[in-house]
């Protein structure tokens, strides 16, 4: 194997978003010896740069779910989807429809339609800082590269079923979490993403592990010649992997990687 690419919450972050000293120290030691290390998240890309640096091997990271890819080392942006302002303006009309919390982004903030725990809760887990804007359809007037709605999991799970049918051929919908709609670009998907990256760094995907835990996951593991779930990952993804790991905040990835790769001990 080549190349390892992994999600961040849930998967690799323990529960307090926090890496630990030992899968750190793995992946380094998997850099070491020639691995290609990427890191593929729905988080924007200045959320994702802390835990990049934290681990110093990264070669390239993708974010927003496929939307960009950057270069783990200079943080430059490599490539970049976004969907028209006018598609991402009848997505937040959506979630108008649905009486449901909507956000955008753009650089270390997100731009959101109502206060309250959502938007606390998305300041805190991903350091960026919100905006109130108030309404979000009159608030876009330019492209955009993905617009989170947050409510609770029934109701996203009835949305998402709306919106794959509505938005079919105009944006990529998914969820990282029970609570999360994620709408990008059509052709901006972790899977997508991970082909380039393959092609700019030189190597095959059938030579590539991948770790997810959720639908967002899907098409990045489906792409790998080694699929890996976190034994905490969606019933729904588990089955499509060809291995279990241990859980995120077991350092399941690093003790799979440290167990079958590297032959070695590396210490807790």
């Amino acid at each position: 194997m080549k190349a390892v690419v992994f999600d961040l919450d849930d998967t690799l972050l323990h529960s307090d978003l926090t890496i630990s000293d030992f899968t750190v120290r793995v992946f380094r030691k998997l850099h070491e010896k020639g691995f290609i290390i990427i890191a593929a998240s729905g988080r924007a890309q200045l959320s994702m740069k802390p835990y990049v640096d934290q681990l110093s091997c990264v070669s390239a990271y993708i974010s927003c779910n496929g939307s960009e890819i950057w270069d783990g080392t200079t943080h430059a942006l490599i490539r970049q989807e976004l969907f028209s302002a006018e598609t991402a303006i009848d997505i937040a009309l959506f979630a108008e429809k649905h009486d449901c919390y909507a956000q955008v982004y753009e650089g270390n903030r997100f731009f959101f339609n109502r206060h309250g725990k959502y938007a606390d809760m998305y300041a805190s887990a991903t350091r960026l800082t919100g905006v109130y804007v108030g309404k979000l359809s009159a608030f876009i007037h330019e492209p955009r590269n993905k617009i989170l709605l947050i409510d609770h999991k029934s109701r996203i799970s009835a949305m998402y079923s709306d919106a794959i049918s509505l938005f079919a051929g105009k944006a990529s919908v998914t969820c990282s979490k029970p609570c999360y709609l994620e709408f990008n670009p059509v052709n901006a998907t972790k899977g997508l993403a991970l082909q380039s990256v393959s092609a700019l760094f030189g190597f095959c995907l059938e030579d590539t592990i991948a770790f997810g835990d959720s639908l967002n996951d899907l098409s990045m593991l489906q792409s790998c010649g080694i699929s890996v779930a976190v034994s905490n990952g969606w019933k729904e993804i588990v089955p499509c992997c060809t291995s279990v790991c241990g859980s995120n905040d077991d350092d399941g990835p690093a003790h799979y990687l440290n167990d079958h790769y590297l032959g070695e001990e590396v210490g807790e």
